[in-house]
């Protein structure tokens, strides 16, 4: 990571885009070692994964929100089997047809404005939820820290303005991948509640038919930490305790080497190119045929970063 920095300060054009990417593929570890934090799965003090999670969210761009919010979304994730939130955007976001033209517009040239709105949304929402108030000195206190930082930056090197922005891009965009198919869950408005009977009908069997596995290679299983595993996401839900390094095992023991919930990166690429614009506002119903159609049509849902705690 601060190696990066110096790649992007160097005076070379090609030494720049070199620690862009450096840069991006540093904040998607970051992010992924927050997950691991998420579990507890780094350390076996509860208090230490705290801690360097709320480290790593500094790398990430994600430290305008707390720690604990994003432990607390993700963790509802797991125990009510849907994508909790505190508001749907789609039908907000539809009420406003000049706003949606310009994202669609955004999302045609694979600028992930959706994504980016979401995490924008982290700083508005302490201004607008009543029970998100007190985070509004954590977001002022860290914009200010953040701009200074940047600014300096900017001032020592000029192109850090581009590279910055282009490897926060490429880093957004990685893990919108990642998030897109990986379920067809609910989405349901209910993070700002206790958890309710509304999601006693989601059992163990409907969160593996309705997750889905995402890696980029079960024969070349290296490719797979370019996002710390993350791709084995039925045997993470199977097990969410299991730390990163070991799914792979995990899943070839639990499903062995023909997993009907495993689609092949390359139906989700297509998918991810053709439905970039209908995606927008789109939420695939629960057993919808994604898995016996390989992924093929496969659509998926934008807006469930698990660094938005929102």
């Amino acid at each position: 990571y601060i190696g990066s920095f110096f790649l992007i300060t160097y005076d070379a054009l090609a030494v720049n885009f070199a620690g862009a990417l450096l840069l991006a593929h540093s904040m998607v570890i970051a992010a992924y070692m927050v997950h691991e934090c998420a579990h507890n799965t780094i350390f076996k003090s509860n208090k230490a994964n705290a801690r360097l999670g709320g480290l790593l969210n500094w790398i990430t761009g994600a430290c305008y929100g707390d720690y604990e919010d994003i432990r607390h979304k993700h963790f509802r994730h797991h125990m009510d089997r849907a994508d909790v939130v505190a508001f749907d955007y789609r039908p907000r976001f539809a009420a406003h047809p000049r706003f949606m033209k310009l994202l669609a517009a955004l999302e045609w040239f694979y600028i992930p404005a959706v994504e980016i709105v979401m995490h924008l949304l982290v700083l508005i929402v302490p201004f607008i939820l009543p029970s998100r108030r007190h985070r509004r000195k954590r977001v002022l206190t860290v914009m200010t820290i953040r701009l200074v930082i940047f600014s300096a930056l900017v001032w020592y090197a000029p192109q850090v303005a581009l590279f910055y922005p282009l490897a926060y891009l490429v880093f957004i965009t990685v893990m919108r991948f990642m998030d897109t198919h990986q379920h067809t869950y609910e989405l349901l408005e209910t993070l700002e509640q206790e958890r309710g009977k509304e999601v006693e009908q989601f059992d163990r069997d409907f969160e593996q038919r309705n997750t889905f596995s995402n890696v980029f290679s079960l024969r070349h299983p290296w490719l797979n930490l370019l996002v710390l595993n993350f791709g084995y996401h039925n045997a993470h839900h199977i097990r969410p305790i299991e730390p990163w390094y070991r799914l792979p095992a995990l899943h070839h023991e639990v499903f062995g080497d023909d997993c009907a919930q495993v689609l092949p990166i390359a139906h989700l690429f297509r998918a991810y190119h053709r439905f970039r614009v209908p995606r927008m506002l789109n939420a695939d119903a629960a057993d919808s045929g994604v898995a016996e159609r390989r992924g093929e049509g496969f659509i998926g849902v934008d807006g469930v970063s698990f660094l938005t705690a929102h």
